[in-house]
């Protein structure tokens, strides 16, 4: 196991076929526990807006909340790659501000600044600052309102706008990029097609590797989505815990003499 997953090292581990695994993670305490489990990967996703802060999508989230949540979540992890979404406006006017972004996002601790859609022009000039950029195609939640919704992209032979935005994601010089919602078969056209490495969410298994966001997986967020699955779920043990303590206060149980300190003589 290396001590330091890096950036150059996704598009080697996909020419020798290993999967890449990547989790969400916001602050210290998840991070340092991906970390400790072996995940390659820490994603601070422009996601925290849904299940950290609560909004309906991720639109409303700022710089200022990817520069804060990114500065926590890499105080802790030691092997793990640190990428950083690049929140919405911040990189769609021109390729100054892109770059202006992401630099904020490396000072902040992101080893790795990820943006929606084909933004070729961007990708390039951050590349060009020393920078290296995730992509993410096909369904870009920056882009609900204009799809309409979270919803698969590239079925019933539209696959091919798809197709497209990936190879310009590619050809612009991304090290990688999640496929998020579109067909298996297309996942794996792709994947075959394009340099970098693909992760998938929602988007099968022959992809390089796979992302999922931390609170579907482990049952904390209020969803249960058919691109995830429950790998424990710990929203039911939070409550049991909490109920038990509210009982306990309320009856006296707690604190006892073992939680409680005497005077010592």
């Amino acid at each position: 196991m290396p001590s330091k997953i890096t950036a150059p090292m996704l598009r080697e581990m996909k020419r020798k076929g290993e999967k890449i695994s990547m989790i969400t993670a916001y602050d210290a305490a998840f991070a340092r526990l991906a970390d400790e489990a072996g995940v390659d990967a820490i994603l601070v996703g422009d996601s925290l807006g849904n299940v950290m802060l609560g909004y309906h999508t991720t639109l409303p989230v700022s710089m200022e909340a990817m520069v804060h949540h990114t500065r926590a979540v890499a105080s802790s992890p030691r092997r793990a790659l640190i990428i950083s979404d690049m929140p919405f406006g911040s990189y769609q006017a021109s390729p100054e501000d892109a770059v202006r972004a992401a630099v904020e996002l490396v000072k902040a601790g992101a080893e790795v600044v990820k943006l929606e859609g084909p933004y070729h022009e961007a990708i390039r000039a951050i590349t060009r600052a020393g920078i290296p950029v995730f992509g993410h195609v096909g369904m870009t939640p920056q882009s609900v309102n204009l799809f309409g919704g979270h919803k698969v992209q590239g079925r019933n032979g539209r696959g091919q706008p798809v197709i497209e935005a990936a190879k310009t994601v590619d050809e612009a010089g991304a090290i990688g990029m999640v496929l998020e919602l579109v067909p298996r078969a297309l996942a794996c056209e792709i994947t075959r097609s394009v340099g970098c490495a693909t992760i998938g969410i929602g988007a099968g298994p022959e992809c390089d590797g796979q992302v999922l966001v931390m609170h579907d997986m482990l049952g904390l967020g209020e969803g249960d989505f058919k691109h995830s699955k429950f790998y424990a779920k710990l929203g039911e043990q939070v409550v049991a815990a909490f109920k038990q303590y509210s009982d306990e206060v309320k009856s006296g149980a707690f604190p006892d003499a073992e939680h409680s300190f005497e005077d010592r003589p």
